[in-house]
């Protein structure tokens, strides 16, 4: 009877104890709930404010009270997932545009213009309005699109670009001359204005192992080569003098004189210009008047011009207008591809902006997750505090509590660190110059879901398809090769020997006063030129006295070593041209492959993250419940929440992955534009009119 009683008596003890710990867990949970989250210091990001306040739509904290349990106010305040979709919602105020980048090539009716120095119009360093318009009560709210928008306005990689298109235009207009194209540097910067990239050559330029064996480490190409080109600009030229010259004479016989004495007026002047066909036309006039004291002269002063064109014609090395226009060929092929280079830039960029977004999201729901954490690791340790005051659990328990939120702090430390590190790599990507306003300025994710890609349902031969019609670097590597095969037609002329036609007419006239110094009992003194600059001037050009040449000149290379020598690389280089086109195909057929694996693979991550996620969260409930029932320990919690918060984080980094290899397997495609709506006329003028 008496064991009976005592079973008896330890039962209701039992009981007692657990409805006592039960009592003050329920005393207890209000105030443990209210230290479970730190009040978010200063500058904190919207995520740190708003789980401090109310739980999230998707992603609820562990420990966070229901609406229904948190009172009327709690249970009116919005989910962070309300709350973004409510700034989205908004209707964005109105900005004032950008002025569009414009550079034209100077023009001008006014004569002296080609000899006056031109100027391009002063930088616009300062950032787009669109970005202040992002900023509401001290913080920058951005979504995607945003992001991308601001990015074509204020990107430095893009606007140091825009300056190759007049670039290219003066390269036309230089080759329009008869001079070689200098080029346009059409190199594709991956930096995105962070330094974290590298550029890459564009235009379908070969890269070298940094290792050069020409002369002074520079390797000379072969494109472009070919005849000389003389210039198509008409030169015009003028010489004129003055002369005067006293020479003693030896003997009075020649000149009648023993002091000799002459005084020239010369004028030369010469019109010179050279046409595509090669034709070269020069027409010249010489003028001048000799005065003299020699008796002997029958004119003095004598007065004399002379008028004269040629024209020159190449028929073998030289000729056409193929191999004398090659420079204005290339120099157009330059400008469309530097228009190619550029949509290639706008890819990089809006590729490289769309990543850095992803991982400001990333950091941004890693920051909110560590907070979770940490409030539920305060709240744990609370209720166990209070739990060890009424001995019902070891002081173990506790001292492993304290562990865990130092872990969980240390833990938050380091996300918003990262969060702080993202927030800056965003806003240099979206700024040309610092701006200490918004150096400060926490930057909210608006967007922190991807819309679905359409490619992800493509097959693969449809995406090696669309690659090849979108990416520009195809349609580059087709012109380079046109050009290049051009070349091997115009480097051909190089080994004809010059055969050149020529003809000339001139015309020729005299004239002068009869010399009053000439002794009429000596010689002859009459004349029966015209005495005045008219007459002369007149004879020139009347045909009283023409003259008619017309001839050819032969020059023969009898080794031309060099010129075969040059005509053979030519072929040589084109040779690797072509295996490197091949290159470029296959290297676009294996980004698509790998692009659309590494798709695949993402897509599996999440699914399975998202599986591991629930788990966690399931364990997690069911532990939170024993433990209220006694059947498990604070520390069996703690240890399934922080499983919780890893698998979680791991969700989140995997969604990452995920968006970014949607972006990536649009830019392996040539999708990227077309999927982000962005206009290449916009990219080109600096400003998004949509």
């Amino acid at each position: 009877m008496k064991q009976q009683d005592g079973k008896f008596v330890r039962k209701v003890q039992a009981g007692a104890a657990i409805l006592l710990m039960q009592v003050n867990l329920a005393f207890a949970s209000e105030p443990a709930t209210q230290q479970a989250t730190p009040a978010p210091q200063q500058g904190a990001t919207q995520a740190q404010a708003a789980a401090s306040s109310v739980s999230g739509a998707t992603q609820t904290a562990p420990d966070a009270p229901s609406p229904a349990s948190s009172g009327g106010a709690a249970a009116s305040q919005p989910t962070l997932a309300q709350q973004i979709k409510q700034l989205q919602q908004t209707p964005q105020p109105l900005f004032a545009p950008s002025q569009p980048f414009h550079v034209p090539m100077p023009h001008s009716r006014n004569p002296l213009a080609p000899y006056i120095p031109s100027t391009a119009p002063e930088l616009d360093l300062s950032n787009s309005p669109r970005l202040e318009n992002l900023i509401r009560d001290g913080k920058i709210y951005i979504s995607l699109h945003d992001a991308i928008a601001v990015a074509i306005e204020n990107n430095l990689d893009l606007a140091y670009f825009r300056y190759n298109f007049p670039i290219a235009q003066t390269d036309i207009l230089r080759t329009k001359a008869g001079s070689p194209a200098n080029g346009v540097n059409t190199a594709i910067s991956q930096g995105t204005q962070g330094g974290f990239g590298a550029s890459t050559g564009g235009g379908g330029g070969s890269s070298g192992s940094g290792f050069s064996a020409g002369a002074g480490g520079i390797v000379t190409s072969t494109l472009g080569a070919g005849t000389s080109v003389s210039s198509f600009d008409p030169y015009l030229t003028f010489r004129g003098y003055v002369d005067h010259t006293t020479v003693q004479e030896a003997n009075e016989i020649t000149t009648g004189v023993p002091t000799l004495k002459n005084n020239t007026i010369e004028v030369l002047s010469n019109y010179s210009q050279s046409f595509p066909i090669g034709t070269n036309l020069s027409v010249s006039y010489l003028g001048n008047r000799v005065a003299s004291n020699s008796p002997y002269n029958l004119i003095n002063p004598e007065l004399y011009s002379n008028f004269q064109v040629q024209i020159s014609q190449p028929l073998l090395y030289g000729f056409g207008v193929a191999t004398n226009e090659r420079y204005i060929r290339i120099a157009k092929r330059n400008s469309q591809i530097t228009d190619l280079a550029f949509k290639a830039q706008v890819i990089a960029t809006v590729t490289q902006v769309e990543n850095i977004y992803w991982d400001l999201v990333n950091a941004f729901d890693s920051e909110r997750i560590s907070e979770q954490s940490l409030g539920f690791a305060n709240k744990n340790l609370s209720d166990d505090q209070k739990q060890l005051k009424l001995q019902a659990i070891p002081a173990m328990q506790v001292m492993t509590d304290e562990s865990a939120v130092a872990t969980a702090e240390g833990n938050l430390t380091v996300a918003r660190a990262s969060l702080r590190l993202n927030e800056l790599l965003m806003k240099n990507a979206l700024t040309k110059v610092d701006d200490p306003t918004i150096d400060e300025m926490p930057v909210i994710p608006l967007d922190l879901h991807g819309e679905a890609d359409p490619n992800a349902d493509k097959s693969m031969d449809d995406l090696i398809s669309d690659a090849e019609k979108k990416r520009p670097e195809v349609a580059i590597y087709k012109m380079t090769a046109e050009v290049q095969k051009q070349s091997l037609k115009d480097i051909n002329s190089e080994l004809l020997p010059t055969l050149n036609m020529y003809g000339v007419y001139a015309g020729a006239g005299t004239a002068g006063p009869v010399n009053p110094l000439c002794n009429p009992s000596t010689q002859d003194c009459s004349t029966n030129l015209p005495t005045g600059f008219p007459s002369m001037l007149a004879n020139t050009f009347n045909y009283s006295s023409p003259e008619y040449q017309v001839g050819m000149t032969l020059s023969i290379n009898l080794r031309n070593r060099q010129a075969k020598a040059d005509q053979f690389r030519a072929v040589l280089q084109y040779r690797q041209s072509q295996i490197s086109s091949e290159q470029q195909q296959k290297g676009i057929r294996f980004d698509v492959r790998n692009s659309k694996f590494a798709l695949e693979q993402a897509q599996a991550h999440v699914v399975a993250a998202q599986k591991a996620r629930d788990l966690a969260q399931k364990t997690f409930d069911i532990t939170k419940q024993e433990q209220v029932l006694g059947a498990k320990s604070g520390f069996d919690t703690l240890t399934a929440q922080d499983a919780l918060a890893q698998a979680e984080q791991a969700l989140d980094t995997a969604q990452t992955a995920y968006e970014k290899a949607k972006v990536d397997i649009d830019r392996a495609t040539g999708d990227t534009l077309e999927r982000t709506g962005v206009s290449i006329d916009d990219a080109k003028l600096g400003v998004v009119s949509r």
